[in-house]
């Protein structure tokens, strides 16, 4: 590890990757190596939980894709120097700002869409000019393996190298020096990462989770809240960072909505073997999320199976905020409904909770929108969608307080792995004496003129 981290320090050093040439091949060579690669991939990622070919590339690859031709169509107006005004302290002159990279990153993928939240990092550094050590996550093996193998036979490894492996090598990794680390994952691993990144006062971005939020109004368009709704909770077996974690459903309505759930998830008969299901990534978290379900609340749903790492689509009703399951980010295919009849006294019970990764809103009552977007704090949302706002690259994505830290996602990650250098250039052909000593002051009053001029 230490010898690679050098060795790309070298390569950037040189600066190979500042030419933007470099940067647009390599974000082509990975597009093709990935599509030409998709049939290893899919098989790869259906051994470790059963993702079938069709999430595979709708969750994963065509996000990927789609982030690649953006950032190679883009890459030269976001790398162009940035002409800004320039004050009259500083007449005669012109003021710049030139992006460039921030040197030998290392990037720490999750486990849950583990194609994507390994390589969208990894295309936005490219696309800035860093080197870039992989850290994949090994609890997919399959998929771990099947991304090594791509990148290490097909990169130079003084420029872009995986490394596989666990706590330890993770750990190992955290002890060295980069320029930047970005890390997915979950709050309390994000801690460690955060403070290993503190020793060398190395820049973090974090993208993290927590519990987030969805609140469904009476006035809401009810079948499409929930089509929409169950299709986001389950997607991945609810293993998404910014799946909707828990309902607030207004009373008047919640015992339609819950029959609406019941039906919507019937028709949707989600299972392996049509491909709209998925395993939970290992038996640790399966046992975890079992022990969340409290049988006196299941509405529909409730059965698992540890032998092929299953559990139903799952509903839990009159639940509590002092339940068990309100605790801790669920990250599984159960969904608490928890009623209310007041907007304020919910907002406030969220609000007490740490900032969530996403909120979603579901009404058509303008109002009501408006006083949530206002009043709760989350990373990103939807109003009357779930999910979808991580496909629009034009949104940056990223948390806030708790569930992250950063942001990236299109030009967001481009400049989440850029340093913005700021220049002021001046020319030798005229020379003004305010700053000079002698004081005086007629100087400090055409000083302080100037000043109210620039403010």
């Amino acid at each position: 590890m230490e010898q690679t981290i050098r060795n790309q320090r070298v390569f950037f050093n040189n600066n190979n990757t500042k030419s933007l040439s470099f940067r647009v091949l390599a974000l082509k060579k990975l597009k093709r190596l990935l599509q030409e690669n998709e049939e290893i991939l899919n098989n790869a990622i259906y051994k470790d939980f059963k993702k079938s070919s069709f999430d595979n590339y709708t969750n994963e690859l065509s996000l990927l894709y789609k982030d690649i031709d953006e950032a190679t169509k883009h890459l030269k107006k976001w790398a162009s120097i940035k002409k800004v005004t320039t004050n009259l302290v500083n007449f005669p002159s012109k003021s710049y700002i030139i992006p460039e990279p921030l040197g030998v990153t290392l990037i720490i993928g999750a486990w849950n869409y583990p194609y994507q939240l390994s390589f969208a990092p990894a295309i936005a550094a490219i696309a800035a000019g860093n080197t870039i050590l992989l850290k994949p996550s090994e609890l997919p093996i399959n998929t771990s393996n099947s991304i090594a193998k791509l990148i290490n036979e097909n990169f130079d490894p003084s420029f872009f190298k995986v490394i596989e492996g666990g706590i330890p090598e993770t750990t190992t990794l955290l002890n060295q020096k980069f320029d930047k680390i970005f890390f997915t994952g979950s709050v309390p691993v994000g801690k460690i990462v955060y403070q290993a990144a503190a020793k060398n006062l190395t820049p973090v971005t974090l993208e993290l989770g927590g519990k987030s939020p969805t609140i469904v109004t009476e006035n809401c368009d009810l079948k499409t809240t929930v089509r929409r709704l169950m299709w986001s909770k389950y997607l991945n077996a609810g293993q998404t960072c910014i799946a909707p974690d828990y309902v607030y459903v207004h009373e008047t309505i919640k015992e339609n909505f819950l029959k609406e759930c019941k039906k919507e998830i019937k028709a949707s008969n989600y299972n392996f073997e049509n491909g709209n299901y998925v395993q939970i990534i290992d038996e640790k978290n399966h046992t975890r999320l079992v022990n969340l379900i409290d049988k006196e609340k299941i509405y529909f749903g409730g059965k698992h199976n540890i032998t092929n790492r299953y559990i139903e689509p799952t509903i839990l009703k009159n639940v509590k905020d002092e339940d068990e399951i309100m605790k801790d980010e669920i990250f599984g295919p159960i969904l608490p409904v928890l009623s209310y009849t007041n907007l304020s006294e919910i907002i406030i019970k969220i609000k007490e909770r740490p900032k969530p990764l996403s909120c979603y809103i579901f009404t058509n009552d303008n109002k009501t929108r408006k006083k949530i977007l206002n009043e709760i704090s989350f990373g990103s949302g939807a109003i009357n969608e779930a999910i979808m706002q991580i496909s629009n690259s034009n949104l940056p994505f990223g948390g806030v307080g708790q569930s992250g830290i950063g942001s990236y996602h299109g030009e967001s990650g481009f400049k989440t792995f850029s340093h913005y250098k700021s220049i002021l250039e001046k020319p030798n052909w005229l020379e003004l004496n305010l700053k000079y000593f002698p004081h005086s002051k007629i100087k400090l009053k055409i000083i302080k003129f100037l000043m109210k001029l620039e403010f």
